[in-house]
């Protein structure tokens, strides 16, 4: 008789509102769905994505709420979420919906999907955008891939964070006990506490070392990235919530997860690959896709002038989701894809990394 496995489910779900959880109603009634299950939701929301961008903790209250209609409160907080802000283009809201079942099964030839969650501890201001979010970050991953079972960093095929961000009420709370923030610009400090909790991926999937991350760095030397980290800033934690998404043998299931690295923003064909058969069977069929999106320092693109950088109306971030949201759907076929802005230490400057889960069927 087979022994039970954890086994990963996914539910990709249209939102016609930030607070729209009528889909997810709708798979709890039909079966589909067990609130109990849930270890995480990430959610695309249709705001700007900037600092003001309150749609992420709206949907945040209305998912909680949904939780709580089906589980108890300590369970409901158990449930990481993690939403990005910013539909741009085309990109259509969704929720990501993961749970995690027990079924009866043999090991899966190569693995199988592999879900971990972790929060840490809230952040004092001054420590958000440095090497002391870097390295509270970096021991939550650990935590996740321990939830996971993952042993092997090789094995970790991405890592979503929500992370902090600064605001003047913050600012002003550091400066009363003699503090100094990384940063004065609210804006600015969004993308050093992506970049920090970037670098603390780096650092615990082994891909950097330990001595190159200084607060000098963080926002600075785009020369250090983690090719597998997504993080997203917002004000509605002090926190991080964290969850890794990898491949082990423990796990059951069809779902598999590949990944990729777009050397800029047009690098649709390593995406390809993935789909393709690079990392996940070239039989599968595409259930999501995560990425990272980021305008070039440089000012340039394969060499031809951009101007999302010099853009005063526009921030450069929600410029970049809807450009690579226009690539990633080309390739993938549907518009309701995880795109993130904001790609400071998550891959080469101008790219970042891309995940893609399937549903192997057979």
């Amino acid at each position: 008789m087979s022994a039970n496995r954890p086994a990963a489910r996914l539910h990709r779900v249209p939102a016609r509102a930030p607070d729209d959880v009528e889909g997810l109603e709708r798979l709890v009634s039909e079966g589909a769905l067990d609130p109990s299950a849930i270890v995480a939701i990430l959610g695309k929301t249709e705001g700007n994505g900037c600092v003001n961008d309150f749609t992420r903790g709206f949907a945040t209250r209305a998912l909680k709420g949904f939780l709580l209609e089906h589980v108890d409160a300590t369970r409901a907080d158990d449930v990481v979420m993690v939403m990005s802000g910013g539909t741009e283009g085309a990109l259509s809201p969704h929720w990501l919906v993961f749970e995690r079942v027990e079924v009866a099964g043999e090991p899966v030839h190569g693995g199988a999907l592999a879900l971990g969650t972790a929060r840490t501890c809230d952040l004092r201001p001054e420590e958000i955008g440095t090497t002391a979010q870097a390295r509270i970050v970096r021991d939550g991953v650990l935590h996740a891939m321990a939830d996971a079972g993952i042993e092997k960093p090789a094995d970790v095929h991405f890592v979503q964070i929500k992370c902090p961000l600064l605001t003047s009420a913050r600012i002003g709370d550091a400066a009363a006990r003699g503090q100094a923030c990384a940063a004065s610009d609210t804006l600015k400090s969004m993308g050093l506490s992506r970049g920090a909790s970037a670098l603390g991926v780096a650092l615990a999937l082994q891909e950097i070392d330990a001595a190159a991350v200084a607060d000098d760095t963080i926002g600075r030397d785009m020369s250090l990235f983690s090719s597998r980290a997504s993080t997203s800033a917002g004000v509605e934690l002090l926190g991080h919530e964290i969850l890794v998404l990898g491949m082990s043998d423990v796990w059951s299931g069809p779902l598999a997860i590949g990944h990729a690295v777009m050397a800029d923003m047009i690098d649709g064909q390593s995406v390809r690959a993935v789909f393709t058969g690079l990392e996940i069977p070239a039989e599968a069929r595409f259930e999501a896709l995560l990425a990272k999106a980021e305008a070039p320092r440089s000012g340039r693109v394969r060499g031809a002038r951009h101007t999302m950088s010099d853009d005063s109306d526009i921030s450069a971030t929600r410029h970049a989701r809807a450009f690579v949201g226009g690539v990633l759907a080309a390739l993938a076929g549907t518009t309701e894809l995880f795109v993130s802005g904001g790609a400071e230490h998550q891959g080469p400057d101008g790219g970042g990394p891309v995940a893609v889960i399937a549903r192997r069927t057979h």
